[in-house]
């Protein structure tokens, strides 16, 4: 046989990633020797063709036509190239007497009698290269059963292509949600360890020295530093909150059926009151009906919803908490004065890391409003804001069972 094909593809071509998408492909021999037997022919393979390249990806040579997978033939003498340009199966028996190829220069060039090439082509209709096989001797390649054979193989190849790349992209995103999950478990062990106990530690020295004999000025430092730990809890938490929340597992809500929230709210309004001693907070409690909820949580939404207001509200004007339970459900509701909520900020304020645009002090971080309505929608209830030149009011209606 004649003609000699080039030397391999180099190292580091991308065209030899598409070889091994092939060589990974389990079926690709068994479909090399059915075509051989279908077709009596020597050498078959599996190519990858584009414009100016042609390159095996899998090979059964049973002729000694010496070219292996990872070999390339210049293009331009190959018959896949018009496969390529065509999309269309190109195949004949017998060369010598065919008039399109007798004198064709890839028979003449490659000593070709026999020839059938079957272009492949991926799920979304791009074209990969081709399902072919040659020998020197003629053959029946062109009856209409190999040539579906063919068809079919080729379709097959395709398949198969997709599937193992369908397959690696949910490996690459399965590594990619365990890396995720193993940040997400650090982060979150740093933010309830690592941070709360040395805090916790801070607020149990402050607590004894308020306890202790201190002049006035000692405990006025002591003091804000206890406030501050309050404060910084509420960060950890908002920040806990907002890993489990975005980096998977949720908030987690520890339900009890029939809970009296009095105490647990007033302990909430108490806290803050003695954070903001210069502030006037005014609390109602009409709780006729226990609720269904995780008392721990609703603290929780009341502390950010009332650090929010005692932050952003005009210092002159009291702060109300009102809270409400009966037959229609438990409302519970912080409202503070000051300039209304322009419209275009209220549609941002349920969002993470976002806080009001003022010329006061900004505490926080930006994200308790935002758990704020994580808490309430894991208690099948919602947070709703009216904001006018009377008041700013954050509302919270859930079921009470």
């Amino acid at each position: 046989m004649s003609g000699k094909p080039v030397s391999g593809a180099a190292q580091g071509d991308p065209l030899l990633n598409d070889v091994a998408v092939i060589a990974a492909i389990e079926a690709v021999p068994s479909i090399l020797e059915v075509c051989c037997r279908v077709t009596g022919m020597g050498y078959a393979a599996v190519a990858r063709v584009t414009e100016d390249r042609w390159i095996a990806c899998a090979v059964r040579d049973e002729i000694g036509f010496g070219l292996g997978a990872g070999a390339e033939l210049p293009v331009r003498t190959t018959l896949c190239d018009e496969v390529r340009a065509s999309r269309e199966v190109i195949v004949f028996d017998h060369a010598a007497e065919e008039p399109r190829f007798a004198g064709h220069h890839t028979p003449l060039t490659y000593g070709l009698q026999s020839y059938i090439s079957m272009p492949i082509f991926r799920l979304d209709g791009s074209f990969f290269g081709t399902l072919c096989a040659i020998d020197p001797n003629p053959h029946s390649a062109s009856k209409p059963e190999t040539v579906e054979t063919f068809r079919l193989f080729a379709q097959l190849i395709a398949l198969q292509m997709d599937s193992e790349e369908r397959l690696a992209r949910s490996e690459a995103a399965l590594l990619d949600a365990r890396d995720t999950a193993e940040l997400r478990d650090q982060f979150i062990a740093v933010l309830g360890h690592d941070l709360r106990n040395p805090l916790a530690a801070i607020q149990a020295g402050a607590t004894i020295l308020l306890k202790s004999d201190l002049a006035e000025q000692p405990r006025a430092v002591v003091r804000q530093m206890q406030v501050s730990g309050h404060r910084m809890s509420r960060l950890i938490n908002d920040v806990l909150d907002f890993a489990r929340g975005r980096l998977g597992g949720g908030l987690v809500l520890e339900r009890q059926t029939a809970v009296a929230l009095d105490a647990v709210l007033r302990g909430v309004v108490d806290e803050l009151r003695s954070a903001y001693a210069s502030r006037d907070v005014v609390f109602h409690a009409d709780l006729a009906t226990p609720v269904a909820c995780d008392p721990d949580r609703i603290a929780q939404l009341l502390s950010n919803l009332l650090a929010n207001a005692l932050s952003h509200g005009d210092p002159a004007q009291a702060v109300t908490v009102r809270a409400s339970s009966g037959p229609a459900g438990f409302e519970l509701w912080v409202a503070n004065g000051g300039a209304p909520i322009p419209e275009s900020a209220r549609q941002r304020m349920f969002l993470p890391f976002t806080r009001a645009q003022s010329s006061e002090r900004r505490e926080g971080l930006g994200l308790g409003l935002y758990i704020a309505t994580q808490i309430a929608a894991a208690h099948g209830g919602a947070l709703e804001l009216t904001s006018d030149a009377g008041e700013t009011r954050f509302t919270f209606r859930m079921p009470t069972d």
